[in-house]
């Protein structure tokens, strides 16, 4: 009598917890139909779905990029390909998340050499466990470079690429429109800022441009369009590229007007030898009735 029976089905509770007077059936609010999950899943924590200062984006950004396996790109240009939202309000929302922990951007330097940027991804901020426990290791310092002094001083400037060449004889009159050109690049984009090198490097390339009946804002806009969105180390060398890759061809070829045909006469008799010569209607007699006709000298 006193051993309870494990089977017996447990008494039903109040849907609300020490207010047996409020119904289930409630009219307002959400309510859960929840299923639990056995595969396919990734444990948040409502500090981050219920954040009181992140964006809507921002905590859905950050819910996406811990459900990922470790390696998937997060960088601006593939969020943008996988979402509809612009390259703008993803860019912030990373910034939000990392502004409260969420995100840890790195910048690290890979075996060979080159400098990238790993991004972390932190699923509980606050929390000082071990960094182990956590699976966010501390940020460890970039090594310092080996650098060998240099006899002649410090490295050279690496040379930039190639730019196409002028060929007609109006090139030197449009050195000046290009040289305008390229030094007005800084007001659409201030990374656009030139020396006065890197111009006269990149003047003959847009004088190659404009010799092609290019006109002058044809020649901004293909300079100046989809730059990407990291900082430019070397704007000249991606402006002197652009101006050799996409270099449109010549203008149709004009034949140049030539001197007027010669009049061609109609066959008409001499009248002094009835033979048939070309002239214009006031001749009467053919070449060689006019020399006979001459007197001798």
């Amino acid at each position: 009598m006193g051993t309870e029976n494990p089977s017996a089905p447990p008494r039903a509770q109040s849907a609300v917890a020490g207010n047996p007077t409020r119904s289930r059936h409630r009219t307002g609010g959400v309510i859960h139909e929840n299923t639990r999950h056995t595969a396919r899943f990734v444990v948040i924590g409502n500090h981050l779905t219920q954040h009181p200062d992140l964006s809507l984006l921002a905590i859905g950004l950050g819910c996406h990029i811990q459900s990922l396996p470790t390696g998937t790109p997060v960088d601006i240009k593939s969020l943008t390909a996988r979402f509809a939202e612009g390259t703008k309000r993803i860019s912030d929302a990373l910034r939000e998340l990392e502004a409260h922990g969420y995100l840890r951007r790195e910048r690290v330097r890979t075996p060979a050499g080159r400098i990238v940027t790993r991004t972390i991804s932190c699923n509980q901020p606050s929390h000082r466990r071990r960094a182990a426990d956590t699976g966010c290791p501390a940020p460890q310092p970039l090594p310092a470079p080996e650098r060998t002094p240099h006899p002649r001083g410090p490295r050279p400037r690496k040379a930039l690429p190639a730019v196409p060449q002028p060929s007609g004889i109006a090139a030197t009159a449009l050195h000046q429109q290009a040289t305008d050109l390229l030094a007005g690049l800084r007001r659409h984009d201030p990374r656009l800022l030139l020396s006065a090198t890197d111009t006269e490097h990149l003047a003959p390339g847009v004088i190659a441009w404009l010799e092609r009946e290019v006109t002058p804002t044809a020649v901004r806009h293909a300079l100046t369009t989809d730059l990407p969105d990291e900082p430019l180390r070397r704007a000249a060398a991606l402006l002197a590229h652009r101006l050799a890759a996409q270099l449109p061809p010549l203008p149709p070829y004009r034949t140049p007007a030539g001197p007027p045909s010669p009049t061609r006469h109609r066959l008409r008799n001499c009248d002094g030898c009835d033979h048939a010569f070309r002239a214009p209607e006031t001749e009467t007699h053919c070449r060689d009735c006019r020399t006979a006709a001459q007197p001798p000298h």
